[in-house]
């Protein structure tokens, strides 16, 4: 006998996880129905529904937080249940009690279960009462900043400071002094505030050098709780987390189970229902602490998904739905691997979040087995990052049979994907998989801040990767000189050689780039009989000298895949993607490892020519404070006319619900201030001028 599930949901979200639910629902039978802001009219996510009611204005709070709206747009869809997604409502107590008195079934736990484990300073208490290892801090409210320091100093530094409601790294910050903790106390607790309307931080002990480990429960209504295998969330910046994998390196059977049980005993003592996370941090000596309880489907799902078979989406509908659980802990076993990369429209030398539309837009396909690479997104081509929310553009998700298998299908997947119109994070990520220390499991929740001290700012060239990127450039200019010259003549092109000099940026240690320089002579395979394809594979035979030492030379004779100006360049011989990305005057811009490369590509005689032209000289903006990214301005700290010091606080600005403080770039008097308090700005906007010296 069929199951009866529900005929109709509301997804009271937006973006990738809008569209997630909405898969699910649809090939369960259920109809389903979106709620949409003005900036979302046009969303893939409300394409997909069913129905979509509007609730308000671009500001979440105007519109995806906006509870008498939503309420609304139940009733006038008949909708018999709501699932909320992550963020915004998904952990709000009070929504769900406006749901049980309309009579609206909420997909996630019930209000008592959210209410207590949604407060972390609540949740704490609890998982002491149930066993569970916790970590030392204070189980109170704090009052003010001087309280914070207070309970700081007693507790030892460094202590971590973070919303007591929500989660997603806003409000979180790590102080290691009693200045940091009163400065800390004021962002995290304005952040708070604006991303879940509560103020209360809570503070705790700092375990440095963690793995954030985290366990997925799901539970029915009667009685039922299980625990399934571990994600590993430990490659974070700004506490927000950005590759994830399942199981993880670190754990053994017996932790595993121990971390397990206690999650399954916590979930117990609070009555818990539906899908659930208990996040936990590990020593190295794999002793681990309570942190948090997530009431909430997580964003890396996909991967417990990947190493399970289950659908936890599913799960939710039919726990909410009185069902109980169709299996039992000893079903759920773990099957090969999975690693999960977050897309984010970001600088990700410094993190600071992009808008625009998406001009260009290709997600990864499967590669070496069927489903072996998923993208939850919920964007397509032209579809816009707006300022209002999270930067997030995709979840990556790859799979394969062993850890290894799964990496080098992430790395693949990542040269696969085509962004343009904003800047995005994928040189980071491909950066980070393809490091020697992931590779062989050795991460922590420091691995970025470790890796690079100075924010990433690009792959860098070896000897070995400048040579192939070389001659591969000049194989894309011999080809590209084919299709020109087949144009002209109106005819087939007999070019079947080049010599060039190409010069390819090179990132120097102290953060700077200089121009490598490599001798590339070219020439097509014989047995082609004279001609390049140019659309299709050539072989080549690629002589490469790297010019500043001549003893860095190679001879490559690669088959490549490439349509012309098109924006995948395959080496078939190894695998190889490169994306080409735009001609430029001298050359073109290429996409790898990640990383974008502006390369010129010169015959040895215009290089020559070349030398003699003057490099313009770069802006002085030493005296200026620029807007690092478009957003609002929360407040400004000085006035023309104050001196102030190098590093001081002169104003703060809010993006995407991250609030990031403006300093002085040096020492001076403040010449001019050409925003206010709620000012928008866009980036590189020059907000703040110092006199000059």
């Amino acid at each position: 006998m069929k199951q009866k599930l529900f005929s109709k949901i509301l997804v009271a979200n937006r973006g990738e996880i809008a569209c997630r639910v909405i898969r699910t629902a649809k090939r369960l039978g259920i109809r389903t129905v979106a709620v949409y802001s003005d900036a979302d009219a046009s969303a893939l996510f409300v394409r997909q529904a069913d129905e979509a009611y509007n609730v308000g204005p671009a500001p979440s709070a105007q519109s995806y937080l906006n509870v008498d709206a939503i309420m609304q747009a139940i009733r006038d869809s008949g909708a018999q249940a709501v699932h909320p997604g992550y963020g915004f409502l998904s952990e709000n107590a009070s929504f769900v009690k406006r749901l049980d008195e309309a009579g609206v079934a909420f997909i996630g736990p019930r209000e008592y279960a959210m209410a207590a484990m949604g407060d972390k300073i609540q949740s704490k208490i609890i998982a002491k009462e149930a066993g569970v290892n916790t970590i030392p801090g204070y189980d109170g409210v704090v009052r003010d900043a001087e309280h914070a320091v207070e309970i700081s100093e007693d507790i030892g530094y460094p202590v971590m400071l973070k919303a007591s409601a929500g989660g997603g790294g806003k409000g979180m910050r790590i102080a290691r002094t009693a200045q940091e903790v009163r400065e800390g106390f004021k962002l995290a607790s304005d952040e708070a505030q604006s991303s879940f309307g509560d103020r209360r931080i809570l503070v705790e002990r700092f375990i440095e050098e963690p793995r954030h480990i985290e366990i997925q429960i799901i539970a029915d209504g009667h009685g039922n709780v299980l625990w399934l295998p571990e994600r590993e969330c430990s490659i974070q910046r700004r506490n927000l987390k950005v590759i994830e994998e399942a199981p993880s390196t670190h754990l053994d059977p017996e932790t595993r189970r121990l971390m397990g049980e206690q999650a399954v005993a916590l979930a117990r003592n609070v009555g818990y229902n539906s899908a659930g996370t208990v996040e936990f941090l590990v020593d190295k000596h794999r002793n681990f602490f309570f942190l948090e309880m997530n009431t909430r489907l997580q964003v890396e799902h996909p991967i417990t998904e990947y190493i399970t078979g289950l659908d936890l989406v599913e799960q939710m509908i039919r726990s909410a739905a009185g069902l109980p659980l169709a299996l039992k802990q000893q079903d759920v076993a773990i099957n090969g691997w999975a690693i999960e990369s977050r897309v984010y429209a970001e600088d990700p030398e410094h993190y600071l979040p992009s808008i625009g539309a998406l001009s260009k837009y290709q997600e990864p396909r499967s590669w070496r087995q069927p489903g072996d690479v998923r993208c939850d997104s919920g964007v397509t081509e032209g579809s816009e990052i707006s300022m209002y929310y999270d930067p997030m553009i995709c979840k990556l998700s790859t799979h394969g049979p062993t850890r290894a298998d799964a990496i080098a299908t992430m790395s693949h997947a990542l040269d696969r994907y085509l962004i343009k119109g904003v800047t995005h994070n994928i040189p980071l990520l491909r950066d980070v998989v393809s490091s020697a220390d992931f590779a062989s499991g050795r991460t922590s929740t420091s691995f970025l801040a470790e890796h690079y001290p100075q924010g990433f700012k690009g792959y860098r060239l070896t000897d070995q990767s400048a040579i192939k990127l070389a001659s591969i450039s000049g194989a894309l200019a011999l080809i590209r000189q084919a299709r020109d010259n087949s144009a002209a003549a109106a005819s087939s092109s007999f070019v079947t050689s080049g010599e060039y000099v190409v010069l390819l940026p090179q990132l120097q240690d102290d953060g700077t780039v200089s121009k490598l320089e490599a001798a590339v002579s070219v020439s097509v395979d014989p047995r082609s009989d004279g001609i390049i394809a140019l659309n299709g594979s050539n072989k080549f035979h690629i002589k490469t000298m790297l010019l500043a030492d001549d003893t860095s030379a190679a001879t490559l004779t690669p088959t490549i895949k490439w349509s012309v100006d098109q924006p995948f360049v395959e080496i078939t011989d190894d695998d190889t993607v490169i994306q080409f990305l735009d001609p430029l005057p001298l050359g073109f811009r290429l996409q790898f490892m990640g990383t974008k490369f502006d390369i010129d590509v010169m015959a040895p005689r215009q290089r020559e020519l070349m030398r003699f032209m003057k490099e313009k000289e770069a802006l002085d903006t030493s005296k200026l404070v620029l807007a690092p990214m478009p957003g609002t301005i929360v407040s400004v700290a000085v006035k023309p006319g104050d001196t102030v010091a190098e590093g001081a606080e002169v104003a703060v600005v809010e993006a995407m619900k991250m609030q990031n403080v403006l300093r002085a770039p040096k020492a001076g008097t403040i010449k001019a201030v050409h925003v206010a308090q709620g000012s928008t700005v866009s980036g590189d906007d020059i907000l703040i001028e110092l006199e000059d010296e």
